[in-house]
């Protein structure tokens, strides 16, 4: 699916998304990482829902972010309930849904200037 609107400003901008990978200006991402405005982490290391620990979570928290995305792939894939209330103790707006839908999701928000982080699994559907 190609995302590209007029050309993006200053910030990190996700161009399209297929399973075979995310690209963001003129390179492809093939597994998981996390992007905000500014920064792009490409060694984000959870490859699907199921390898999410609260130790991937501080990584999302060191970017300072005021909302994130988690994109869980092909499929929308919850969190469990107590990393969903650790976003809340920290006042941090939390989304989880498909990859697809958390890379439209951010282009918007980072378009709108908003402090979002966006940690991004592959969309593999095999």
């Amino acid at each position: 699916m190609d995302l590209s609107f007029d050309a993006p400003g200053n910030h990190h901008f996700i161009r399209s998304i297929s399973e075979e990978g995310i690209r963001i200006g003129d390179e492809y991402l093939t597994t998981s990482f996390l992007v905000s405005a500014s920064e792009l982490r490409r060694d984000w290391p959870p490859q699907s829902h199921e390898e999410l620990d609260e130790g991937h979570l501080d990584t999302i928290f060191e970017l300072q972010p005021d909302v994130v995305l988690i994109g869980t792939g092909a499929k929308q894939h919850f969190l469990p309930q107590s990393s969903v209330f650790r976003f809340y103790r920290q006042n941090v707006g939390i989304e989880v849904m498909n990859t697809e839908a958390a890379c439209r999701t951010f282009n918007v928000l980072v378009n709108e200037g908003r402090k979002v982080v966006a940690a991004l699994m592959p969309v593999r559907t095999a």
